[in-house]
């Protein structure tokens, strides 16, 4: 049910039945944020208007993917990560030279583990003729990748499957990660802070991260710009082995500075090579 006093109070300059629409749903925007659901009935009564015109404004914002509707009202859509088919159409380039820069530091005979997601995918594409390699990794993209590559032998984490990344996660896929002893860990991110903290979208996630990052000698951070200041919600605990942030831009002050303060190499990807 929606509480009033925690959305703000309703602008009192203009007769609530003739407000316009954009401003309406602002108003519930903010009312989703402060309470994380709200009632059709009540906005109906505090706003003066129909209610089936705030039905009209919350399947606009359902569409726009600002809320779920629910029996009577709407609720406030959880943070999520955009699919993994939609990410890998976005800076291509940018996440391919990432990727080729971070194959340059596997030596043939390595254990590598290779976290899920669209930039890490472009490190598997560059590993494909490497020789006596061993890849660990939790995605169901890079494994089938890498499996037909004569020169590397591909161990696939179990657990279950989140369709969204196409990999697994989970209890059973962080209890596998203690069995291995591995070389090199290279991990993804939902975003890095202006203060240059390591961030994910759920606990779950980010506990996983941080079990892949205990699980290696070295550590590299692969974040394409797009992560530069993106506060998703959750800390991934970082580690003390951790060598390097591999990106494909400059990234903010905040950033290097903090990275400058942990002795974080900050390899910086040349997308013409």
């Amino acid at each position: 049910m929606l509480d009033n006093r925690s959305a703000g109070p309703v602008p009192a300059s203009l007769n609530p039945n003739r407000r316009l629409a954009i401003e309406r749903i602002d108003y519930i925007v903010q009312s989703l944020e402060a309470s994380g659901s709200v009632s059709v009935a009540d906005l109906s009564a505090t706003l003066g208007v129909s209610r089936e015109t705030i039905r009209r404004d919350l399947k606009i914002l359902a569409e726009q993917g600002r809320a779920n509707l629910v029996h009577g009202g709407a609720s406030k859509r959880p943070v999520a990560e955009p699919s993994l088919a939609s990410r890998e159409a976005v800076n291509a380039l940018g996440k391919a030279a990432i990727g080729a820069a971070a194959a340059r530091l596997v030596a043939n005979g390595m254990v590598v583990l290779i976290d899920s997601g669209s930039t890490t995918l472009g490190l598997a594409e560059a590993l494909q003729h490497h020789r006596d390699l061993t890849v660990i990794t939790n995605s169901l993209p890079i494994a089938l990748m890498l499996c037909r590559a004569p020169g590397v032998k591909v161990v696939v984490l179990g657990g279950d499957i989140d369709p969204n990344d196409e990999a697994a996660i989970g209890v059973e896929t962080m209890t596998a990660l203690s069995h291995f002893r591995v070389d090199l860990v290279f991990v993804g991110v939902g975003g890095i802070s202006p203060e240059g903290e390591f961030t994910d979208y759920s606990r779950l996630a980010a506990e996983q991260r941080h079990l892949m990052m205990k699980s290696g000698k070295k550590v590299y951070v692969l974040a394409d710009h797009s992560k530069f200041e993106q506060q998703t919600p959750v800390l991934i605990a970082p580690v003390p082995h951790i060598a390097g942030l591999i990106v494909d831009a400059e990234p903010p002050a905040g950033i290097v500075r903090a990275c400058a303060e942990q002795r974080w190499e900050v390899i910086i990807a040349n997308r013409h090579t």
